[in-house]
Protein backbone atom coordinates (compact mmCIF):
# COMPACT_ATOMS: atom_id res chain seq x y z
CA UNK A 1 0.00 0.00 0.00
CA UNK A 2 1.20 3.29 -0.65
CA UNK A 3 -1.07 5.20 1.95
CA UNK A 4 -3.81 5.42 4.28
CA UNK A 5 -6.75 5.89 2.03
CA UNK A 6 -8.46 8.56 4.93
CA UNK A 7 -5.23 10.68 5.68
CA UNK A 8 -3.01 10.27 3.04
CA UNK A 9 -0.15 9.01 5.59
CA UNK A 10 2.55 6.81 4.57
CA UNK A 11 3.15 5.48 8.25
CA UNK A 12 0.85 2.04 7.60
CA UNK A 13 1.93 -0.94 10.57
CA UNK A 14 0.92 -4.75 9.62
CA UNK A 15 -1.74 -6.01 12.00
CA UNK A 16 -1.99 -9.29 10.52
CA UNK A 17 -0.95 -11.22 7.15
CA UNK A 18 -3.66 -13.69 5.82
CA UNK A 19 -1.61 -14.98 2.82
CA UNK A 20 -3.43 -14.77 -0.37
CA UNK A 21 -7.10 -15.57 -1.25
CA UNK A 22 -9.54 -15.64 -4.02
CA UNK A 23 -12.60 -13.04 -3.43
CA UNK A 24 -14.67 -14.30 -0.92
CA UNK A 25 -17.59 -14.58 -2.96
CA UNK A 26 -16.74 -15.46 -6.13
CA UNK A 27 -17.98 -19.14 -5.84
CA UNK A 28 -17.39 -21.56 -8.77
CA UNK A 29 -19.70 -23.24 -11.10
CA UNK A 30 -18.93 -26.66 -11.78
CA UNK A 31 -17.73 -25.85 -15.09
CA UNK A 32 -15.20 -23.56 -13.91
CA UNK A 33 -13.46 -25.86 -11.86
CA UNK A 34 -10.58 -26.85 -14.31
CA UNK A 35 -9.92 -23.12 -14.84
CA UNK A 36 -7.43 -20.65 -12.91
CA UNK A 37 -8.29 -18.38 -10.06
CA UNK A 38 -7.03 -15.62 -9.01
CA UNK A 39 -6.38 -14.89 -5.32
CA UNK A 40 -5.16 -11.96 -3.96
CA UNK A 41 -3.06 -10.64 -0.83
CA UNK A 42 -4.87 -10.42 2.21
CA UNK A 43 -2.74 -8.11 4.56
CA UNK A 44 -4.43 -5.96 7.07
CA UNK A 45 -2.55 -2.73 8.09
CA UNK A 46 -3.30 0.22 10.53
CA UNK A 47 -2.99 3.87 9.75
CA UNK A 48 -0.93 5.04 13.12
CA UNK A 49 -2.24 8.61 12.40
CA UNK A 50 -5.69 8.26 11.58
CA UNK A 51 -6.16 4.35 12.98
CA UNK A 52 -8.14 3.61 10.56
CA UNK A 53 -7.33 -0.32 9.75
CA UNK A 54 -7.18 -1.47 6.19
CA UNK A 55 -5.92 -3.58 3.39
CA UNK A 56 -4.68 -2.34 0.23
CA UNK A 57 -8.08 -1.62 -2.73
CA UNK A 58 -6.45 -5.03 -5.27
CA UNK A 59 -10.02 -5.66 -6.56
CA UNK A 60 -13.08 -3.71 -7.10
CA UNK A 61 -16.64 -3.13 -5.74
CA UNK A 62 -17.64 -3.13 -9.45
CA UNK A 63 -16.06 -7.05 -9.84
CA UNK A 64 -17.58 -8.01 -6.61
CA UNK A 65 -20.85 -6.51 -6.56
CA UNK A 66 -22.29 -6.17 -10.17
CA UNK A 67 -23.63 -9.82 -9.54
CA UNK A 68 -23.72 -10.69 -5.42
CA UNK A 69 -24.17 -14.41 -4.17
CA UNK A 70 -25.70 -12.49 -0.58
CA UNK A 71 -29.45 -12.17 0.05
CA UNK A 72 -29.74 -10.79 3.23
CA UNK A 73 -33.24 -12.24 3.60
CA UNK A 74 -31.95 -15.76 3.95
CA UNK A 75 -31.40 -14.36 7.59
CA UNK A 76 -34.11 -14.77 9.87
CA UNK A 77 -32.35 -12.59 12.69
CA UNK A 78 -31.21 -10.58 10.07
CA UNK A 79 -34.61 -9.40 9.01
CA UNK A 80 -35.86 -9.45 12.15
CA UNK A 81 -32.73 -6.65 13.08
CA UNK A 82 -33.96 -4.64 10.11
CA UNK A 83 -37.49 -4.78 11.54
CA UNK A 84 -36.14 -3.66 14.94
CA UNK A 85 -34.24 -1.13 13.15
CA UNK A 86 -37.34 0.34 11.06
CA UNK A 87 -39.41 0.75 14.41
CA UNK A 88 -36.71 2.71 15.91
CA UNK A 89 -36.00 4.46 13.56
CA UNK A 90 -39.62 6.28 12.89
CA UNK A 91 -39.56 6.77 16.40
CA UNK A 92 -36.17 8.54 16.52
CA UNK A 93 -36.10 10.30 13.35
CA UNK A 94 -39.66 11.24 13.36
CA UNK A 95 -41.02 9.79 10.02
CA UNK A 96 -43.96 9.67 8.65
CA UNK A 97 -46.29 7.92 5.83
CA UNK A 98 -47.39 10.00 2.88
CA UNK A 99 -49.85 12.80 3.65
CA UNK A 100 -47.26 13.46 5.98
CA UNK A 101 -45.67 16.98 6.76
CA UNK A 102 -41.96 16.45 5.77
CA UNK A 103 -39.03 18.27 6.97
CA UNK A 104 -37.63 20.14 3.65
CA UNK A 105 -39.00 20.49 0.38
CA UNK A 106 -37.13 20.10 -2.99
CA UNK A 107 -37.89 20.71 -6.63
CA UNK A 108 -38.86 16.86 -8.09
CA UNK A 109 -40.09 15.62 -4.81
CA UNK A 110 -42.08 12.98 -5.33
CA UNK A 111 -45.47 13.28 -2.93
CA UNK A 112 -44.98 14.18 0.92
CA UNK A 113 -44.08 12.70 4.22
CA UNK A 114 -40.74 11.42 4.87
CA UNK A 115 -37.85 9.74 2.75
CA UNK A 116 -35.77 7.03 3.27
CA UNK A 117 -33.19 6.31 1.43
CA UNK A 118 -30.98 2.94 1.84
CA UNK A 119 -27.68 2.29 0.08
CA UNK A 120 -26.04 -1.17 -0.78
CA UNK A 121 -30.13 -1.91 -0.04
CA UNK A 122 -29.61 -5.55 -0.97
CA UNK A 123 -32.71 -7.47 -1.50
CA UNK A 124 -35.09 -4.90 0.41
CA UNK A 125 -35.31 -7.09 3.62
CA UNK A 126 -34.73 -3.60 5.33
CA UNK A 127 -36.88 -1.35 3.22
CA UNK A 128 -39.75 -3.63 3.16
CA UNK A 129 -40.71 -2.52 6.61
CA UNK A 130 -40.39 0.60 5.49
CA UNK A 131 -42.50 0.25 2.79
CA UNK A 132 -45.29 -1.36 5.10
CA UNK A 133 -45.68 1.79 7.18
CA UNK A 134 -46.32 3.62 3.77
CA UNK A 135 -42.99 5.69 4.16
CA UNK A 136 -41.44 6.46 0.97
CA UNK A 137 -38.46 5.15 0.15
CA UNK A 138 -35.64 4.32 -2.44
CA UNK A 139 -32.70 1.63 -2.38
CA UNK A 140 -29.23 2.27 -3.52
CA UNK A 141 -28.18 -1.35 -4.96
CA UNK A 142 -24.91 -1.99 -7.12
CA UNK A 143 -25.81 -5.40 -7.73
CA UNK A 144 -28.21 -6.54 -10.68
CA UNK A 145 -29.53 -10.11 -9.59
CA UNK A 146 -30.47 -8.61 -5.47
CA UNK A 147 -31.26 -5.32 -7.10
CA UNK A 148 -34.23 -6.74 -9.24
CA UNK A 149 -34.96 -9.06 -6.21
CA UNK A 150 -35.97 -6.18 -3.97
CA UNK A 151 -38.08 -4.74 -7.03
CA UNK A 152 -39.59 -7.96 -7.00
CA UNK A 153 -40.59 -7.34 -3.81
CA UNK A 154 -42.19 -4.37 -4.27
CA UNK A 155 -39.21 -2.06 -2.82
CA UNK A 156 -38.03 0.92 -5.20
CA UNK A 157 -34.64 0.16 -6.37
CA UNK A 158 -32.16 1.91 -8.37
CA UNK A 159 -28.95 -0.05 -9.41
CA UNK A 160 -26.21 2.44 -9.11
CA UNK A 161 -23.11 2.54 -6.86
CA UNK A 162 -22.97 5.80 -4.75
CA UNK A 163 -21.00 8.58 -5.42
CA UNK A 164 -21.54 12.36 -4.60
CA UNK A 165 -22.82 12.30 -8.65
CA UNK A 166 -25.20 9.77 -7.75
CA UNK A 167 -26.21 11.16 -4.18
CA UNK A 168 -27.28 14.61 -6.04
CA UNK A 169 -28.95 12.88 -8.96
CA UNK A 170 -31.21 11.17 -6.30
CA UNK A 171 -31.72 13.90 -4.37
CA UNK A 172 -32.63 16.24 -7.70
CA UNK A 173 -34.94 13.65 -8.62
CA UNK A 174 -36.58 12.45 -5.25
CA UNK A 175 -35.91 15.47 -2.67
CA UNK A 176 -33.56 14.85 0.11
CA UNK A 177 -33.96 12.15 2.17
CA UNK A 178 -35.12 12.72 6.08
CA UNK A 179 -32.98 9.74 6.77
CA UNK A 180 -30.07 7.65 4.76
CA UNK A 181 -29.22 4.42 5.76
CA UNK A 182 -26.12 2.74 4.96
CA UNK A 183 -25.88 -0.87 6.79
CA UNK A 184 -23.11 -3.08 6.38
CA UNK A 185 -21.65 -1.01 3.15
CA UNK A 186 -19.06 1.41 4.91
CA UNK A 187 -16.55 -0.91 5.08
CA UNK A 188 -16.98 -2.01 1.10
CA UNK A 189 -15.75 1.01 -0.62
CA UNK A 190 -12.13 2.29 -1.31
CA UNK A 191 -13.36 5.73 -1.34
CA UNK A 192 -14.44 6.75 1.56
CA UNK A 193 -14.52 10.43 1.09
CA UNK A 194 -16.60 10.28 -2.12
CA UNK A 195 -18.52 7.79 -0.40
CA UNK A 196 -19.12 9.69 2.45
CA UNK A 197 -19.84 13.04 0.25
CA UNK A 198 -22.17 11.14 -1.67
CA UNK A 199 -24.37 10.60 1.83
CA UNK A 200 -24.31 13.79 2.74
CA UNK A 201 -25.39 14.98 -1.26
CA UNK A 202 -28.80 12.41 -0.40
CA UNK A 203 -29.76 13.89 3.38
CA UNK A 204 -31.50 16.38 3.81
CA UNK A 205 -29.93 19.81 5.60
CA UNK A 206 -31.20 18.75 9.16
CA UNK A 207 -31.61 15.28 8.73
CA UNK A 208 -29.93 11.83 9.64
CA UNK A 209 -27.75 9.03 8.99
CA UNK A 210 -27.58 5.62 10.31
CA UNK A 211 -24.64 3.62 9.20
CA UNK A 212 -24.01 0.12 10.95
CA UNK A 213 -20.54 -1.36 10.70
CA UNK A 214 -18.43 -4.15 12.21
CA UNK A 215 -16.48 -2.57 15.36
CA UNK A 216 -12.65 -3.29 15.12
CA UNK A 217 -12.82 -3.35 18.77
CA UNK A 218 -14.33 -6.71 19.03
CA UNK A 219 -12.85 -8.01 15.94
CA UNK A 220 -9.48 -7.29 17.78
CA UNK A 221 -10.51 -8.68 21.31
CA UNK A 222 -12.28 -11.97 19.70
CA UNK A 223 -10.58 -12.90 17.18
CA UNK A 224 -12.73 -12.36 14.21
CA UNK A 225 -10.41 -12.63 11.33
CA UNK A 226 -12.19 -14.80 9.09
CA UNK A 227 -14.20 -10.80 8.72
CA UNK A 228 -11.07 -9.64 6.75
CA UNK A 229 -11.43 -10.48 3.34
CA UNK A 230 -11.20 -7.90 0.38
CA UNK A 231 -14.85 -6.65 0.38
CA UNK A 232 -13.81 -4.93 3.24
CA UNK A 233 -11.67 -2.42 2.90
CA UNK A 234 -11.39 -0.92 6.20
CA UNK A 235 -12.60 -2.01 9.69
CA UNK A 236 -13.53 0.98 12.01
CA UNK A 237 -13.15 2.20 15.89
CA UNK A 238 -15.45 4.93 16.09
CA UNK A 239 -12.61 7.39 16.77
CA UNK A 240 -11.58 6.23 12.82
CA UNK A 241 -15.17 6.57 12.02
CA UNK A 242 -15.27 10.33 13.12
CA UNK A 243 -12.79 11.07 11.03
CA UNK A 244 -14.16 9.34 7.74
CA UNK A 245 -17.47 11.39 8.12
CA UNK A 246 -15.97 14.80 9.03
CA UNK A 247 -14.45 14.26 5.61
CA UNK A 248 -18.10 14.37 3.94
CA UNK A 249 -19.62 17.48 6.33
CA UNK A 250 -20.94 14.53 8.81
CA UNK A 251 -20.50 14.60 12.38
CA UNK A 252 -21.27 11.91 14.78
CA UNK A 253 -24.08 12.60 17.49
CA UNK A 254 -24.17 8.72 18.80
CA UNK A 255 -23.11 5.46 18.81
CA UNK A 256 -24.92 1.87 19.55
CA UNK A 257 -23.09 -1.05 20.13
CA UNK A 258 -25.09 -4.16 18.74
CA UNK A 259 -24.07 -8.05 18.74
CA UNK A 260 -24.58 -8.23 14.80
CA UNK A 261 -21.97 -9.92 12.88
CA UNK A 262 -19.75 -10.82 16.68
CA UNK A 263 -20.11 -7.29 17.43
CA UNK A 264 -20.88 -3.61 15.00
CA UNK A 265 -21.25 -0.25 15.82
CA UNK A 266 -24.58 2.09 14.86
CA UNK A 267 -23.31 5.59 14.12
CA UNK A 268 -25.93 8.33 14.43
CA UNK A 269 -24.61 10.89 12.14
CA UNK A 270 -25.79 14.48 11.27
CA UNK A 271 -24.66 17.27 9.02
CA UNK A 272 -21.98 19.21 10.80
CA UNK A 273 -24.22 22.45 10.72
CA UNK A 274 -26.87 21.23 12.82
CA UNK A 275 -25.40 18.02 14.73
CA UNK A 276 -24.47 19.91 17.93
CA UNK A 277 -22.71 17.68 20.63
CA UNK A 278 -22.03 13.94 20.73
CA UNK A 279 -24.12 11.60 23.57
CA UNK A 280 -22.40 10.50 26.72
CA UNK A 281 -22.16 7.55 24.55
CA UNK A 282 -19.73 8.80 22.24
CA UNK A 283 -17.55 9.56 24.59
CA UNK A 284 -17.50 6.22 26.66
CA UNK A 285 -16.93 4.18 23.23
CA UNK A 286 -13.80 5.77 22.55
CA UNK A 287 -12.76 5.53 26.37
CA UNK A 288 -12.99 1.78 25.77
CA UNK A 289 -11.04 1.66 22.56
CA UNK A 290 -8.40 3.91 24.05
CA UNK A 291 -8.09 1.36 27.26
CA UNK A 292 -8.18 -1.67 24.79
CA UNK A 293 -4.71 0.49 23.19
CA UNK A 294 -6.55 1.11 19.85
CA UNK A 295 -5.04 4.11 19.21
CA UNK A 296 -1.57 2.75 19.40
CA UNK A 297 0.35 0.17 18.23
CA UNK A 298 0.10 -2.00 21.43
CA UNK A 299 -3.20 -2.70 20.92
CA UNK A 300 -2.74 -4.64 17.31
CA UNK A 301 0.58 -6.43 18.21
CA UNK A 302 -0.41 -9.41 20.01
CA UNK A 303 -3.49 -10.11 17.05
CA UNK A 304 -1.96 -12.59 14.57
CA UNK A 305 -0.26 -14.83 17.27
CA UNK A 306 -4.04 -15.42 18.38
CA UNK A 307 -5.31 -16.11 14.85
CA UNK A 308 -2.71 -18.81 14.46
CA UNK A 309 -3.89 -20.12 17.15
CA UNK A 310 -7.19 -20.45 15.87
CA UNK A 311 -6.04 -21.83 12.62
CA UNK A 312 -3.88 -24.50 15.28
CA UNK A 313 -6.68 -25.59 16.90
CA UNK A 314 -9.43 -25.46 14.13
CA UNK A 315 -6.97 -27.63 11.70
CA UNK A 316 -6.19 -30.32 15.39
CA UNK A 317 -9.61 -30.93 15.73
CA UNK A 318 -10.48 -31.43 11.83
CA UNK A 319 -7.46 -33.84 11.39
CA UNK A 320 -8.25 -35.68 14.75
CA UNK A 321 -11.37 -36.31 13.78
CA UNK A 322 -10.33 -37.65 10.22
CA UNK A 323 -8.23 -39.92 11.77
CA UNK A 324 -11.16 -41.30 14.01
CA UNK A 325 -13.24 -41.45 10.52
CA UNK A 326 -15.60 -39.37 12.06
CA UNK A 327 -17.74 -37.17 9.32
CA UNK A 328 -17.56 -32.99 9.57
CA UNK A 329 -19.42 -31.02 6.93
CA UNK A 330 -20.35 -27.32 7.20
CA UNK A 331 -22.90 -25.48 8.03
CA UNK A 332 -23.37 -21.88 5.76
CA UNK A 333 -21.29 -20.49 3.00
CA UNK A 334 -20.95 -17.02 3.86
CA UNK A 335 -17.42 -14.27 2.78
CA UNK A 336 -15.98 -15.40 6.34
CA UNK A 337 -15.91 -18.98 5.56
CA UNK A 338 -14.32 -18.49 2.71
CA UNK A 339 -11.61 -16.84 4.39
CA UNK A 340 -11.19 -19.17 7.39
CA UNK A 341 -11.36 -21.92 4.83
CA UNK A 342 -8.41 -20.78 2.77
CA UNK A 343 -6.33 -19.63 5.58
CA UNK A 344 -6.41 -23.00 7.27
CA UNK A 345 -6.11 -24.91 3.79
CA UNK A 346 -9.08 -26.79 4.61
CA UNK A 347 -10.19 -28.89 1.88
CA UNK A 348 -13.19 -31.53 1.29
CA UNK A 349 -10.80 -34.14 2.98
CA UNK A 350 -11.65 -32.77 5.82
CA UNK A 351 -14.64 -30.89 5.32
CA UNK A 352 -16.82 -32.85 2.96
CA UNK A 353 -19.28 -30.31 2.04
CA UNK A 354 -21.12 -27.39 3.37
CA UNK A 355 -25.05 -26.20 3.29
CA UNK A 356 -26.59 -23.02 2.82
CA UNK A 357 -30.04 -21.92 2.67
CA UNK A 358 -29.40 -19.52 -0.46
CA UNK A 359 -30.14 -21.34 -3.82
CA UNK A 360 -28.03 -19.54 -5.90
CA UNK A 361 -24.80 -21.11 -3.99
CA UNK A 362 -26.38 -24.50 -4.57
CA UNK A 363 -24.11 -27.09 -6.82
CA UNK A 364 -21.33 -24.33 -6.36
CA UNK A 365 -17.91 -24.42 -4.50
CA UNK A 366 -16.03 -22.35 -2.42
CA UNK A 367 -13.59 -19.99 -4.00
CA UNK A 368 -10.07 -21.71 -3.45
CA UNK A 369 -11.05 -24.59 -1.07
CA UNK A 370 -13.01 -26.14 -3.85
CA UNK A 371 -15.96 -27.26 -1.14
CA UNK A 372 -19.34 -28.36 -2.70
CA UNK A 373 -22.15 -26.23 -1.41
CA UNK A 374 -25.16 -28.63 -1.06
CA UNK A 375 -28.86 -27.93 0.00
CA UNK A 376 -29.15 -28.02 3.61
CA UNK A 377 -31.53 -30.86 4.12
CA UNK A 378 -28.39 -32.99 3.07
CA UNK A 379 -27.08 -32.78 6.92
CA UNK A 380 -30.79 -34.80 7.73
CA UNK A 381 -29.80 -37.33 5.53
CA UNK A 382 -26.16 -38.18 5.85
CA UNK A 383 -26.46 -37.78 9.70
CA UNK A 384 -22.49 -36.25 10.25
CA UNK A 385 -20.60 -36.83 13.74
CA UNK A 386 -19.66 -32.67 13.43
CA UNK A 387 -20.91 -29.79 12.08
CA UNK A 388 -19.05 -26.68 11.38
CA UNK A 389 -21.04 -23.33 11.71
CA UNK A 390 -19.09 -21.12 9.24
CA UNK A 391 -21.48 -18.20 10.31
CA UNK A 392 -20.44 -18.38 13.75
CA UNK A 393 -22.04 -14.69 13.84
CA UNK A 394 -25.64 -16.20 13.77
CA UNK A 395 -24.65 -18.56 16.88
CA UNK A 396 -28.29 -18.31 18.73
CA UNK A 397 -29.89 -18.47 16.23
CA UNK A 398 -28.26 -21.19 13.77
CA UNK A 399 -27.61 -23.32 17.55
CA UNK A 400 -31.46 -23.29 17.81
CA UNK A 401 -32.02 -24.41 13.10
CA UNK A 402 -29.74 -27.15 13.98
CA UNK A 403 -31.01 -28.40 17.40
CA UNK A 404 -32.11 -31.63 15.03
CA UNK A 405 -28.68 -32.81 15.03
CA UNK A 406 -28.21 -34.10 18.40
CA UNK A 407 -31.03 -36.23 17.38
CA UNK A 408 -28.28 -38.75 16.00
CA UNK A 409 -25.46 -37.67 18.34
CA UNK A 410 -23.99 -34.86 16.53
CA UNK A 411 -22.52 -31.87 17.56
CA UNK A 412 -21.82 -28.26 16.14
CA UNK A 413 -18.61 -26.80 16.07
CA UNK A 414 -17.82 -23.13 16.26
CA UNK A 415 -14.21 -22.12 15.70
CA UNK A 416 -14.22 -18.40 16.88
CA UNK A 417 -13.65 -16.81 18.62
CA UNK A 418 -12.10 -20.34 19.91
CA UNK A 419 -13.11 -23.55 19.18
CA UNK A 420 -15.92 -24.72 20.88
CA UNK A 421 -18.62 -27.61 20.47
CA UNK A 422 -21.96 -27.92 21.26
CA UNK A 423 -23.95 -30.94 22.38
CA UNK A 424 -27.20 -31.26 22.37
CA UNK A 425 -29.73 -28.42 22.74
CA UNK A 426 -28.06 -28.15 26.20
CA UNK A 427 -25.87 -25.33 25.21
CA UNK A 428 -23.12 -27.06 26.50
CA UNK A 429 -19.56 -26.55 25.75
CA UNK A 430 -16.19 -27.95 25.34
CA UNK A 431 -13.01 -28.46 23.50
CA UNK A 432 -12.19 -31.02 21.23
Amino acid sequence: MTGCRLCGSATLASVVDLGATPPCESFLAADRLDEPEPAYPLHLRVCTDCWLAQIPPLITPEETFSEYAYFSSFSTSWVEHARAFVADAVERVGLGSEGAEGTEGAEGAEGSGSFVVEVASNDGYLLKHVVDRGIRCLGIEPSVNVGAAARDAGVPTLTEFLSPETGAAVRAEHGPADLVVANNVYAHIPDVVGFTQGLRALVADDGWVSIEVQHLLTLIEENQYDTIYHEHFQYYTVASAIRALASGGLALVDVELLPTHGGSIRLWARPAEVAGEPSRQVADVLAREKAAGLQELSGYTEFSARVAKVRRDLLKFLITAAERGETVVGYGAPGKGNTLLNHCGIRPDLLAYTVDRNPYKHGRFTPGTRIPILPPEQIAADKPDYVLVLPWNLRAELTEQLSFVHEWGGRLVFPIPELSIVEGTSLKEGTA
